[in-house]
């Protein structure tokens, strides 16, 4: 806490002071106290410490199927209290991608991590030893910073050939990280280094409500000297989709939203989204049905964590000097152009990702429409704290200023980026020989979600005069996909054949730059 000011000045009795005294008249009432109030105020901004942080980061929630709609208590005290951002896009579509871009606030062509797997870099050693050495926690760790992790880091963490469970990235002071891909029970974490094993009980061992559990154990310890900064990365709504006990009986009349492009066929498409059978067998939607409900049924422990973060910070006074987020690493589908379920397509059910946010300076019930991308978390994060974002290679822009525009002057960008690129199997699949080589994450009656071919990088324009969207394939058809989302939202229509060629190349020059850009030039694309 800041110094008590001085209740009023009285001068030295010593021996300097007295002669003083006697050398020069003294100062009037008015400076004294103008001088007191100086002190005053030296003192307090000397003390202040910078405001906290919270980061909820679910696992593939979309937001453009109802994804939210369980989350009744997150919208109410992080929405309702704050802003929404209704254009929030990943960079990405993908786990490991799109959580390497968190925590660098980078796109994939800078940090490298490609997919999920350690051959694409997903907390590779080389990752470990660039990136990752510098990434968001970092920056926070020299501003004195408290940190705490726990939950789902990156899909390949922990993997003996990477580090193992004794590698914790730097920057974090408390480590709760989940070894591999999300799970609910029966798992690894490591525990600031240490591998911890978990078994099936609800109660011991239930990785949402631990990782919860052990953050509310780090406020009670944390030192009230220095801000705090918590990650809580829990994996709903990640398959197995393991909902709570209290909870595996709700939803139970819902399903996946059937309108949009639900059971459409991608006849205009690239090559994957032109294989999925159409319609959909009676299997597969009830497959997909069946998984949008256990989805919804595991988020509801996500929104109970909300619920007791909230009430813990206040109940230690420090609500009113915390920032809370609550975002997702990706999208998802659900039956979507005859695609079961998954992520890594570049349409908006995939790309979208929910962003609420609440904290100091920021006005309840906003709802803000200028685009925003998981980039710039990073550099929010660090602005927040006080970091001179010059000096930190970060390929986003602090959003601090859309939330709180008496804080921060800042600006909106007119063009970004979303880039992926595609996994596939070296041999067929055995699930689906006829497609050959070069596929994966099939389904049984031969609908594939993924393969080498489709990587692509996208343009996005969404400034409130045009909302368009390029895309261009490095496969052998040299595939392009152009999107009306002003007329056409759900992307049923490829326009590629009907727009100006001049639209075309401006959006293919722009695609160029933005692929190649770092740093500064990827916030000033003309």
């Amino acid at each position: 806490m800041a110094a008590p000011c001085p209740a009023g000045v009285s001068g030295g009795r010593g021996g300097g002071a007295a002669a003083l005294r006697r050398r020069a008249p003294p100062l009037p009432p008015l400076l004294l106290l103008l001088a007191a109030l100086l002190t005053c105020c030296v003192r307090y901004a000397e003390s202040v410490k910078p405001s906290n942080v919270v980061v909820v980061l679910v696992d593939d929630q979309d937001v453009a199927l109802g994804g939210m709609t369980p989350m009744k208590k997150t919208k109410e005290l992080i929405g309702e209290a704050g802003a929404t951002f209704v254009n929030a896009f990943t960079v990405t579509p993908l786990c490991c991608p799109s959580r390497s871009s968190i925590l660098t606030g980078r796109y994939p062509h800078n940090h490298e991590v490609r997919n999920n797997s350690l051959s694409g870099n997903c907390s590779s050693v080389q990752w470990q030893q660039g990136p990752e050495a510098l990434a968001f926690p970092v920056y926070l760790s020299k501003q004195k910073y408290q940190t705490f992790f726990g939950g789902k880091y990156l899909n390949q963490y922990g993997r003996k050939d990477a580090g193992d469970v004794s590698h914790v990235p730097p920057g974090w002071d408390q480590w709760n990280a989940l070894v591999g891909n999300s799970q609910y029970y029966n798992y690894t974490l490591s525990v600031n280094g240490k591998a911890e094993q978990h078994g099936d009980s609800y109660e011991k061992d239930y990785l949402t409500d631990l990782i919860l559990n052990r953050s509310l154990s780090f406020l009670d310890d944390r030192s009230p000297q220095h801000p705090f900064f918590i990650m809580l990365a829990p994996p709903a709504p990640h398959s197995p989709w393991t909902a709570a006990p209290q909870y595996q009986k709700e939803f139970s009349n819902v399903q996946a939203p059937r309108d949009g492009s639900f059971d459409k066929p991608g006849k205009d498409k690239h090559w994957l989204l032109r294989q999925p059978v159409n319609p959909m067998p009676n299997s597969s939607i009830t497959f997909l049905d069946n998984a949008y409900r256990k989805r919804w049924q595991a988020l509801l422990s996500v929104d109970d964590m909300v619920e007791k973060l909230v009430k813990k910070l206040d109940s230690i006074k420090e609500l009113n000097n915390t920032y809370i987020f609550y975002t997702s690493d990706n999208g998802y589908h659900t039956g979507q152009f005859s695609l079961p379920i998954d992520k890594r397509q570049l349409y908006e059910f995939d790309i979208r990702i929910p962003l609420l946010v609440r904290g100091p300076g920021i006005k309840p019930n906003q709802t803000i429409k200028a685009p925003v991308l998981n980039i710039d978390l990073a550099p929010t994060f660090l602005d927040i704290s006080g970091v001179n974002l010059s000096t930190a290679n970060m390929d986003g822009q602090s959003f601090l200023a859309q939330m709180a525009p008496s804080l921060r002057n800042g600006t909106v960008r007119p063009f970004f980026l979303v880039e992926y690129t595609g996994e596939g199997n070296p041999t067929k699949d055995p699930t689906c020989p006829k497609l050959g080589p070069g596929v994966s994450q099939c389904f049984p009656d031969c609908v594939c979600e993924d393969a080498f071919n489709n990587t692509y990088a996208c343009v996005r324009t969404l400034d409130g005069k045009q909302d368009l969207q390029y895309c261009e394939f490095a496969d052998s058809e040299s595939f392009v996909e152009v999107y009306n989302l002003t007329s056409d939202p759900h992307q049923l229509e490829n326009i590629v054949k009907k727009v100006d060629p001049a639209i075309l190349q401006a959006m293919n020059q722009r695609l160029i730059k933005l692929q190649s850009c770092v740093g500064d030039s990827c916030r000033n694309i003309k």
